[in-house]
């Protein structure tokens, strides 16, 4: 129905002007508020010498001042590079002149001396003194909108080049997915220069829907409020927001048992405590376990909420996305749990590719699928089970072991606080599991006594051959445990 989500947006303040459409920690907007402030941001970033196809580097707020840049850009047919929040001066410059940015936008432009720039203050006095742009046609579907730079620990950060049509897809994808209505009001703790919370904003922007912005997931007063004040019956959380939520709301959750229709759960996997938590809390809740990655989007989602969930699953592809599995030689294979292969994916949410990097791009996608690395296997029922990225999961002579499964056992013995598996080397059965501990303080934990817990909870060839206690386990930012580092 859209090309593009300015499109989405612009349509709903026409039909349907009042209303609610974002929410942020200093106030809300309408729809057709909301359009008066992309169309306002968009004169004056015209008016700073802003044209289409330019890029400019955006530092990221949960603001709705943020997204109506970001969609004022789109609207000009400009290309929207985000940053994260209180991104160093440094970095800002670096990206800026990898994309030969025409302007950066950031809180504050210290350190930004010589390359073009503005803070959002200066931006928005500009904006409400401008008339609003009077729109003369929408972006094409295939136009590029925005660059999205990942956070890898190791090596160069790669600029994912997306298309609108790359957005409406991934947004129709999720609408699908979680079975969205149209009174959908859903809160997003998560950074907005990650696709993770830019693509469940973009959905409910399609679907006419409404976003809650919340600045950290630690100010639970605030999380309650929104809960109570906007009547909120979505939340999208990543695994470390929701061990915080979990912890700082002391149960409280369950008040909203009745009017909680789902959540989302993604960018790393889940701790198995949280999992049984959140269920016990939320029984009703459909409580979404989706795959995919800033390359391609939500391509599958699994509700595990439900009677005998099966472990590391990701359910079934996305409305838009066709999954299909393929061997090292990227020759497409049936699989079953004795013949796994790896992951692939084909559709309209797929990149273009990477920013001027045609050589990473080859290694990531042929003819418009994207290429995974990650293992995974179709069952009986037409599920896929995913066992983890190859080279992390253990072939225990024959026997494919998902990491994550011996550390959810691991989680459960008392005096562990984290913990990670790594497949090691064994001249007998090929490779065996090797596990890293951290303990809780105050605790004392003995490695053949995790050994003998972790025989009772696994079968023998998936307990570890070797514990070692560290002092901590490494993790990114959103919780995803760093094995590379481990090893």
């Amino acid at each position: 129905m859209f090309d593009s989500i300015v499109e989405a947006v612009f349509h709903h303040a026409r039909v349907a002007p009042d209303r609610l459409c974002l929410a942020d920690d200093a106030g809300r907007v309408s729809y057709a508020e909301y359009a008066d402030r992309i169309a306002r941001a968009a004169a004056a970033l015209e008016g700073a010498g802003v044209r289409a196809g330019d890029r400019v580097v955006v530092e990221a707020c949960q603001t709705i001042d943020y997204l109506a840049v970001e969609l004022a850009l789109h609207l000009i047919g400009a290309v929207f590079v985000p940053l994260e929040h209180n991104c160093a001066a440094v970095k800002l410059m670096s990206i800026a002149d990898r994309v030969d940015a025409a302007l950066i936008v950031a809180c504050k432009t210290e350190g930004l001396e010589g390359r073009g720039a503005m803070t959002f203050d200066a931006l928005y006095q500009r904006a409400d003194a401008a008339a609003p742009r009077a729109n003369a046609a929408w972006p094409g579907a295939t136009d590029v909108c925005e660059i999205l730079f990942s956070t890898g620990t190791t090596g160069r950060e790669k600029g994912i080049v997306l298309t609108h049509a790359n957005d409406i897809a991934l947004a129709g994808n999720v609408i699908n997915g979680v079975e969205m209505e149209r009174d959908n009001v859903e809160m997003i703790p998560s950074p907005m220069n990650h696709s993770h919370g830019l693509r469940r904003y973009y959905a409910n922007m399609v679907n006419g829907s409404t976003v809650v912005l919340l600045g950290s997931v630690m100010n639970m007063r605030r999380f309650m409020q929104n809960m109570e004040d906007y009547g909120v019956n979505a939340l999208d959380l990543v695994p470390a927001a929701l061990t915080a939520v979990l912890k700082l709301s002391r149960g409280r959750l369950s008040d909203y048992r009745d009017r909680l229709r789902y959540i989302q759960f993604g960018a790393a996997p889940m701790a198995e405590a949280d999992r049984r938590e959140i269920c016990r809390l939320l029984p009703k809740t459909r409580l979404y376990n989706f795959y995919g990655s800033t390359e391609s989007g939500c391509v599958a989602l699994y509700n595990f909420n439900v009677p005998d969930a099966k472990p590391n699953c990701i359910g079934r592809p996305a409305v838009n996305a066709r999954l299909f599995f393929v061997d090292d030689d990227r020759r497409e294979m049936a699989t079953d749990a004795e013949h796994t292969g790896l992951l692939a994916s084909a559709g309209t949410m797929n990149m273009l590719g990477y920013w001027q990097d045609a050589a990473e791009t080859a290694k990531a996608m042929a003819d418009g699928a994207i290429y995974s690395n990650d293992e995974a296997y179709l069952d009986a029922d037409g599920d896929i089970i995913l066992l983890g990225r190859r080279g992390d999961v253990i072939n225990v002579g024959g026997n494919k072991v998902a990491p994550d499964e011996i550390e959810d056992a691991a989680m459960g013995c008392e005096g562990v606080a984290d913990c990670g598996a790594i497949p090691v080397s064994d001249p007998q059965r090929g490779q065996v599991p090797k596990l890293f501990v951290q303990v809780r303080p105050g605790c004392a934990l003995d490695p053949a006594q995790l050994r003998a817990y972790l025989a009772g909870k696994l079968e023998s060839y998936k307990v570890p051959m070797y514990i070692e206690i560290i002092e901590k386990i490494p993790r990114t930012y959103n919780g995803k445990l760093l094995r590379k580092e481990l090893r």
